[in-house]
């Protein structure tokens, strides 16, 4: 995954302001709809390792997440359906025209250091943060493989967006193992049904 932010920064970052996991405010949130931005796309394919496309396994996990979170009553919007580029201010903008919204980035990373594994959460906001924690509680107990924990990030998509919102770092392509659990669509359905199990728990009506 490339932003605006390298990932060596964004890990600075969370030292410096405290971004790994911690508590947040339990308060529940409102909202009735789930902006899901699957990363990348298009001419953007994002991290490629071990015969996997970033932009490929992001829309696959993102299409899951809808069907589950409509199955829960929750209206949903995706930034984009297809293998199309979406720059990220229009990303941004499409979200930020939504009222009683939430935002979820879908994304896959990888690294030149190749032990490296796990999934991350990133968030900019207080409330985001409630949010991001409580996505890395569903993925440290329902998806297989190491959580690396809850990041402060500051995503160009995180920080221009209006409502509360998070990006999700799914698993690193980069490392062997976990490359050949993501290229699962068994595993695929745990990160998308963890991701729908952290939104329904911080959420009230």
């Amino acid at each position: 995954m490339r932003l605006c932010l390298s990932r060596f920064a964004a890990a600075f970052l969370a030292l410096i302001l405290g971004g790994a996991t911690g508590s947040a405010s339990a308060e529940p949130l409102r909202f009735s709809t789930v902006v899901i931005d699957a990363g990348h796309g298009g001419k953007d394919g994002g991290s490629a390792w071990n015969g996997l496309i970033e932009k490929k396994l992001c829309l696959d996990v993102a299409r899951r997440v809808e069907t589950g979170l409509k199955s829960n009553g929750l209206k949903t919007l995706m930034t984009r359906r297809t293998d199309a580029f979406v720059a990220l201010e229009q990303r941004a903008r499409i979200a930020n025209r939504v009222s009683s919204s939430v935002f979820v980035s879908i994304h896959f990373n990888g690294s030149r250091k190749t032990s490296i594994a796990g999934s991350e959460v990133y968030y900019r906001s207080p409330r985001g943060k409630a949010i991001a924690t409580s996505l890395g509680r569903s993925l440290k107990s329902g998806v297989p493989g190491a959580t690396r924990g809850v990041f402060y990030g500051d995503y160009k998509v995180l920080r221009e967006t209006d409502m509360p919102a998070v990006l999700v770092e799914c698993g690193y392509l980069s490392n062997k193992r976990e490359a050949r659990r993501c290229a699962d669509p068994v595993h695929r359905q745990k990160l998308a049904d963890a991701i729908i199990r952290g939104l329904l728990a911080v959420r009230t009506k």
